[in-house]
């Protein structure tokens, strides 16, 4: 029988492997995340290197969608927000079932109203409904060659919102698969595939995929978020310089884009142009001026044309940039302006989750993200 307290006792490390394994992950896996080495993991899971860092103890509760104070104080509940999203399981079957025939044939313009209806979801954050519709979209899309690759770019968009890297890298692989001698629809799936390996801290990679679609994609607005793609992607590998001619290439297509219409689902133009510049900075560690950048946008008038869901996204890493400046006042406010903007944004994204954990827990923490942190269970 276990000691009362035991569990409190387990090192860390412990902690960490078993969490690991509950999210299906390996030791490599967790290390690529965390942009370590798999020895890093071992030593760490085995006690031999001690996590006496609360930042490193944040990042892998960040990877491992928990809480940090899970990993520090094991008799405290699981945060409930982290299991409020019960459809990943079966998006995974879904996934795994892509090779056997429909369970029924669906008429296509069915199909394309059930996509219009999933990307309406998805720029709303309406996250929860998207993944139980999805399983049933996956299946009845493969009827219509032409629409498979949406139903496979939506999958991998909000599985990367929701913490699924991994998953979401799946079903935009199987988008670009799918998309096979259509330029246009290629182009978007790898869309997809750039903002999964980013996800996974795949930057590199990212980065050659996207300039590599760059050239075949016969869609400005396609091209466009190709190149920002590419550009956020190069920040990560810390190339400035790179990011930079990358921005100045597709804000010259931005200046095509005059008209509202978005085809494609990009959201590309000047506002997105402005928005990676605000990216680029914050990733290649200048958060002052990701701050006077994101500042300057959201004045436009265009800010309030993005869909929600885009403004959240937005709004958390304004929330980080000024986080890293020090001024906890203003991304206290960031937060607070998301989850009015888009709720599931907030609440079901780990990285929001590791923002509202450090504020509300510095101590100075405005009443709005002291109720986020309580409803979504991040209170000591």
């Amino acid at each position: 029988m276990t000691r009362p307290g035991a569990d409190r006792d387990e090192p860390v490390g412990r902690r960490v492997a078993r969490w690991r394994l509950r999210r299906r992950m390996t030791q490599q896996m967790l290390a690529d995340r965390l942009g370590k080495s798999k020895s890093w993991v071992d030593k760490v899971e085995r006690g031999v290197r001690n996590l006496d860092r609360y930042s490193v103890v944040q990042e892998i509760a960040e990877v491992l969608r928990l809480d940090p104070a899970v990993l520090l104080d094991p008799c405290r509940p699981a945060p409930t927000a982290v299991t409020a999203l019960d459809g990943v399981d079966a998006v995974r079957a879904a996934l795994a079932h892509y090779h056997q025939r429909p369970a029924r044939t669906v008429p296509a313009a069915e199909v394309g109203r059930h996509v219009a209806h999933a990307w309406l979801s998805y720029q709303h954050a309406h996250y929860a409904h998207l993944l139980r519709a999805l399983p049933a979209l996956l299946d009845a899309a493969h009827t219509s060659a032409g629409l498979l690759v949406p139903a496979y770019r939506i999958t991998a968009s909000v599985l990367v919102k929701i913490g699924e890297p991994d998953l979401a890298w799946l079903a935009a692989d199987r988008a670009v698969a799918a998309a096979t001698g259509d330029p246009i629809r290629a182009g978007t799936a790898t869309i997809a595939v750039a903002q999964a390996l980013r996800a996974l801290g795949r930057d590199r990679l990212a980065l050659t995929a996207s300039v590599a679609a760059v050239g075949t994609a016969a869609d400005d607005g396609v091209r466009g978020t190709l190149l920002l793609q590419a550009a956020m992607a190069a920040a990560g590998c810390g190339d400035g310089r790179r990011a930079d001619d990358l921005i100045d290439h597709a804000a010259a297509l931005a200046d095509r884009c005059t008209g509202t219409d978005d085809p494609h689902h990009t959201a590309f133009g000047p506002t997105a142009v402005r928005l990676a510049r605000f990216v680029s900075a914050l990733r290649l560690g200048d958060a002052a001026q990701a701050v006077y950048r994101h500042e300057k946008v959201v004045r436009g008038d265009d800010w309030r044309r993005l869909p929600a869901e885009h403004r959240a996204a937005h709004l958390l890493d304004a929330a980080r940039a000024y986080l890293d400046v020090g001024d906890l006042t203003a991304a206290g406010h960031a937060l607070a302006e998301a989850d009015t903007v888009a709720p599931a944004e907030v609440r079901y994204r780990p990285a929001a989750r590791t923002l509202i954990a450090e504020i509300a827990h510095s101590g100075r923490a405005a009443a709005s993200v002291a109720r986020l942190a309580a409803l979504i269970g991040l209170t000591r």
